[in-house]
């Protein structure tokens, strides 16, 4: 399976970009970088620059029917500059209008709230983002992994990066089971 993992160009949280990642080449899957802007994006180590990775695709020249699946990092900064972008926005949207499955750790569901598309699901997130999934409509839950099927697709979401192994864990299953 191709699987999108969208990032703005600066901002996301390199763990939770590098092991589901990792975990995707592992499990045979493609896994491709997609940004807001073509060359490099900076992850960070919380507040610190971390390392660069090549940008493979760039929203609005790429299509979620591309993919079998969209992962989100978190990271503070990274959803914020997506959710400002329209292109980004749409391109989120779009996985779950073709009911493919999304999985988004940490802060990444601020972008979720901007497509709209939480309306009615339950989610998980970094503690912060608890009032804003609320008024979006969704239901806010404190576990490690929560994966919701009450919409058009799957959406596996966790906490922070003490979750990546459930969480790496989770939507590789629920990707496996939506492809096959």
């Amino acid at each position: 399976m191709r699987i999108a993992f969208l990032t703005a160009p600066e901002g996301v949280e390199q763990v939770e970009l590098t092991e589901p990642w990792q975990a995707a080449v592992d499990a045979g899957h493609e896994p491709v970088l997609v940004s807001t802007k073509p060359g490099k994006i900076q992850a960070f180590h919380h507040l610190d620059k971390a390392d660069t990775f090549p940008v493979q695709a760039v929203v609005g020249q790429t299509s979620a029917d591309s993919y079998g699946g969209l992962v989100l990092p978190g990271g503070v900064a990274n959803p914020d500059f997506l959710r400002m972008d329209d292109k980004a926005v749409s391109f989120v949207g779009a996985f779950f209008e073709q009911g493919r499955p999304v999985a988004a750790i940490c802060h990444a569901p601020w972008t979720l709230v901007e497509a709209d598309v939480v309306r009615g699901r339950v989610l998980t997130s970094w503690p912060s983002l608890r009032t804003d999934i609320r008024n979006a409509g969704g239901t806010w839950v404190d576990e490690q992994v929560k994966v919701c099927d009450h919409g058009p697709n799957k959406l596996i979401t966790s906490r922070k990066p003490g979750d990546l192994k459930a969480f790496c864990e989770t939507f590789l299953d629920v990707f496996a089971k939506e492809a096959g």
